[in-house]
C-alpha cells in the first residue's frame, strides 16, 4: 500500500491558503495461471496475446504446451475504486483447433477490431490492471502479441512467424528464424536471427534505436526510411540500388504518372527477399553475427 500527500487549494476569506490531506493509493495483487495443450503441431498453431497494460516475456522449449502466468495488479485511488476492478474485471482464454488466445474480456474487450476505447461506459473505470505475462510455448509456434502501456515486450528462442506490436516500450527478440512484423512506437528495436526468415520482413519504431543481427551469409534486399537517423551495417558485400519508381494512374489527367519512392535500398549479398525498416528518430543497425 502506497501513501501520496495532495496539496489542494482552499479558499479562507479572501485569501488563498493550502491545506494538505493524505490519500492512499489502493492495489490488490493476484495470480493466474493457465495451461493449454496444442491440438495440432506448433508450427501450424498461433498463441495471441492482446495486453493492455503491462510486459510480456515468451519463451520457447522443447514441448507441446502453451503454458501462462500472469501477475495481475489492480490499483486505484479509493477502496471503493479497488472493489468495482476486482469485481468487473475479467481475463478471457480461448482455444480452437489452431490457436490459443488471452485478452482482456471486461469491462472492455482488448482484441483487435473492437473499439473498446470508445465506449462510454469506458470513461467511468477509475481503476488501472496490469498484467505481466511469463508464457512458455512450444519453439516452433507463431506468435502474435502486443501490449500498449507500462511494459516490454520479450520473445526468446521462438521460430515460427511473428507479429508483436507495442506503443509505449521497447521490443527484443532472440533467437528468431521466422517471418517477422516488429512494430513500436516509444522504445527500441532488437532482434537476433538464428536463421534468415524466408519471406518479407518489417520493422518499426518512431522513438527508439532499432538493432537487427542477422547470421554471416544473408542475402536480402534491404529497404531503409527515417528522418532523423541513420544507416549503419557491418557486412562487407553491399550494393546501393536504384530508387524505386512507383507507377500510378492518374485518371482526372488522362495519363500517367511516376512518383519516386523517397526510401533507401541496398541488397546485401546476391539480393533476396525484401527487408523494410522504418524509425522517425532513431539509427537503424544492420549487424553480422559473430
Amino acid at each position: 500500500m502506497n501513501t501520496h500527500k495532495l496539496l489542494i487549494p482552499l479558499v479562507v476569506g479572501c485569501g488563498l491558503c493550502l491545506a494538505q490531506i493524505t490519500a492512499t493509493a489502493q492495489e490488490f495483487k493476484t495470480h493466474i495461471s493457465k495451461q493449454f495443450t496444442l491440438q495440432q503441431t506448433a508450427s501450424a498453431s498461433v498463441l495471441a496475446i492482446y495486453n493492455v497494460f503491462g510486459s510480456i516475456r515468451v519463451e520457447g522449449y522443447n514441448g507441446n504446451e502453451v503454458i501462462i502466468e500472469i501477475d495481475e495488479t489492480i490499483k486505484s485511488d479509493n477502496e471503493g475504486d479497488l472493489a468495482a476492478g476486482k469485481r468487473d474485471f475479467k481475463m478471457g482464454f480461448s482455444q480452437s483447433k489452431d490457436s490459443v488466445i488471452a485478452y482482456v474480456a471486461a469491462p472492455y474487450d482488448s482484441r483487435p477490431h473492437i473499439n473498446w476505447r470508445n465506449n462510454e461506459d469506458n470513461r467511468h473505470i477509475n481503476y488501472t490492471v496490469k498484467l505481466d505475462y511469463v508464457v512458455k510455448v512450444p519453439n516452433n509456434i507463431n506468435l502474435r502479441v502486443s501490449t500498449i502501456n507500462n511494459g516490454t515486450i520479450d520473445v526468446k528462442d521462438v521460430y515460427g512467424k511473428l507479429k508483436v506490436n507495442n506503443i509505449n516500450g521497447g521490443i527484443t527478440i532472440a533467437n528468431a528464424k521466422g517471418v517477422s512484423d516488429i512494430h513500436t512506437v516509444n522504445g527500441p528495436v532488437t532482434v537476433n536471427y538464428l536463421a534468415i526468415p524466408t519471406d518479407t520482413c518489417k520493422y518499426y519504431t518512431i522513438n527508439g534505436k532499432m538493432e537487427i543481427t542477422f547470421p554471416k551469409n544473408l542475402s536480402a534486399d534491404m529497404q531503409f526510411k527515417s528522418m532523423n537517423g541513420k544507416f549503419y551495417t557491418d557486412f562487407d558485400e553491399v550494393e546501393a540500388l536504384p530508387t524505386q519508381v512507383t507507377k500510378t494512374q492518374d485518371k482526372k489527367a488522362n495519363g500517367t504518372t511516376y512518383k519516386l519512392n523517397k526510401n533507401t535500398q541496398v541488397r546485401v549479398g546476391a539480393g533476396g527477399k525484401l527487408f523494410k525498416f522504418e524509425t522517425l528518430n532513431g539509427n537503424i543497425y544492420i549487424k553480422k553475427q559473430s
